[in-house]
């Protein structure tokens, strides 16, 4: 799948990737720029919609970063399963 970039620096992300992600007009993404010099997209979740995704002591304080880092992570894990199966 490809999109084009206008002058504005927009692009669109095409049916299939918003439905697979959930992403309704309004949402915000996030990009992160893998050292291979990958780029992935996922949707930004607020850390209440993240709440239970990271297992934690009691006495660990888990910040926002780190989940939002756990979430991209998973996300990724999972987009590479995908590819895998098929």
């Amino acid at each position: 799948m490809e999109s084009a970039i206008t002058v504005k620096g927009q692009a669109t992300i095409p049916k299939v990737i918003r439905e697979h992600l959930g992403l309704k007009p309004g949402d915000r993404v996030k990009f992160f720029v893998h050292p291979d010099g990958s780029v992935v997209l996922l949707p930004k979740r607020s850390a209440s919609a993240l709440r239970g995704i990271i297992k934690s002591r009691r006495s660990e304080r888990v910040t926002t970063d780190r989940m939002s880092e756990a979430a991209a992570e998973g996300a990724v894990a999972g987009m590479v399963r995908q590819r895998r199966r098929g």
